[in-house]
């Protein structure tokens, strides 16, 4: 049995995980942390994770990106495997979660669905077929109207993994309002839409003479995420010190 602390348990994604972590036999929430107290949970919370006093394999980290280097320095101090999946993310801390890493294993994905990962597998294997025969590339993300970053951590990621494809540097756009001229052939445009209540959705346009071809995700409720990263849980409790993803996931 592999027992998980819940960093964030009281967000909405928190929450998922703890309704559908009784479908998955090996795994339990033994605490969570969060600063609101209020919510009933089926195992002990507490407010901060240094006052957590059970012991635990993993922690599975859904909470915001200023709580991440405290939690990893937590980490760190008592040899915990930390599967981060907080956004957000700045490249300071990036920097610090790779050093973190060669302390302790860490899974970072700037998204848990597994749905969006093959995505992403897709939309690599489209790049290298495409770029040659003149497609132009368009990334276009959707979310809630509460979401506070712009692009998303999803649509950079897709976005990196196209240009790692790529034999020449391409230029990532993120407005084109007030420039006159045409689109050049080495940029790809990042477009952020923010309404509602939609949880995710994710589409890859490639665009060339006469034909256009689209990959979509689309997220349907937060339950995606919490299935990810409790499969995570699972794959990293075991693992040595190292930085892993959700590439090594399915390839596993």
């Amino acid at each position: 049995m592999t027992n998980i602390l819940l960093h964030g348990c009281n967000g909405r994604i928190g929450q998922a995980i703890s309704r559908i972590v009784k479908d998955h036999q090996n795994l339990n929430i033994v605490a969570g942390v969060d600063p609101n107290l209020s919510v009933p949970n089926a195992f002990p919370v507490f407010d901060r994770i240094e006052n957590c006093t059970m012991p635990v394999d993993v922690i599975i980290d859904f909470s915001t990106a200023s709580a991440v280097r405290p939690l990893l320095e937590h980490a760190i101090s008592k040899k915990i495997p930390v599967v981060v999946c907080t956004t957000g993310l700045s490249p300071e801390d990036i920097d610090f979660l790779h050093e973190a890493s060669k302390e302790i294993p860490i899974f970072f994905s700037a998204n848990m669905s597994l749905g969006v990962n093959l995505l992403i597998t897709l939309a690599k294997r489209a790049t290298e077929v495409l770029a040659d025969c003149g497609f132009d590339i368009e990334i276009i993300e959707k979310h809630h109207n509460q979401k506070v970053d712009a692009p998303s951590g999803t649509a950079l990621a897709i976005a990196n993994a196209i240009t790692d494809t790529l034999d020449q540097n391409y230029e990532l756009r993120y407005d084109r309002s007030g420039v006159r001229e045409k689109r050049p052939k080495n940029e790809i445009g990042i477009h952020a839409v923010r309404g509602g209540t939609i949880v995710g959705e994710h589409d890859i346009l490639f665009a060339g003479n006469d034909e256009v071809i689209t990959l979509s995700h689309s997220a349907a409720s937060k339950e995606v995420f919490a299935v990810g990263s409790l499969k995570a849980a699972a794959f990293l409790a075991p693992k040595t010190p190292g930085l892993y993803n959700m590439e090594h996931l399915l390839n596993q």
